[in-house]
């Protein structure tokens, strides 16, 4: 069952999805205090009114984008439930959650840069929704845990620990990239990669890995 404390994420051609991509290239390039909303404006290809429109102000613009990245992240993980099976849902969330590293490394540097600061915009949302969902979730990995599906963990911190896996290469993909002596984040990095971390983590739980993966 889908988390029904997150929003419906805007259609991927809408009008407000439109501005959240343009807003998310500003605030990434500029931060939340350098963005300007004529520059996203100008990004969308729309008068500033139609971005006050939608967006009252610069604030509420930027929690729009940075909710809009975490549910992103997420939705790979919204569905399952106590029926799923715990090494393919895991599979899938890490898989899909690696992807994203790759190909949209500015939204996880983003909400890092958020993270570092302390939260100041986001805390709010924290406290609710996103620990609503966190907490949707870890109930769905106990009940794996207690139908013996998967060797008992700290449901939180697998999440956790998933989550920045994964964001470490887009936080710090120059770094990576570097000590591994490759030069791009290319299609085969991320195999490899997401290979390694599904054996590591669904090893830690217990789980058998996909033989492709061994």
């Amino acid at each position: 069952m889908v988390n029904k404390t997150h929003r419906e994420l805007p259609a991927p051609g809408s009008i407000k999805a439109h501005i959240l991509v343009a807003a998310k290239a500003e605030f990434a390039q500029y931060g939340f205090e350098g963005a300007r909303m004529q520059r996203v404006a100008d990004r969308a290809a729309l008068p500033k009114p139609n971005i006050h429109y939608h967006f009252k102000s610069k604030q509420q613009l930027y929690l729009a984008v940075l909710e809009r990245i975490i549910e992103s992240w997420n939705l790979a993980f919204d569905q399952v439930s106590e029926a799923s099976d715990p090494a393919e849902a895991l599979e899938a969330f890490i898989r899909q959650k690696l992807r994203q590293a790759q190909q949209d490394p500015a939204a996880s540097r983003l909400f890092a840069n958020e993270m570092i600061q302390g939260a100041p915009n986001l805390k709010h949302y924290l406290n609710t929704s996103m620990r609503a969902w966190v907490q949707d979730r870890a109930k769905v990995i106990k009940q794996w845990m207690q139908a013996g599906k998967i060797q008992n963990v700290d449901p939180e911190r697998l999440i956790f620990l998933i989550w920045s896996a994964t964001q470490h290469y887009a936080d710090f993909q120059v770094q990576a990239l570097s000590l591994l002596n490759r030069a791009e984040f290319d299609d085969p990095v991320l195999t490899e990669t997401a290979d390694f971390l599904v054996t590591f983590i669904l090893r830690g739980c217990g789980l058998a890995p996909d033989s492709r993966t061994t």
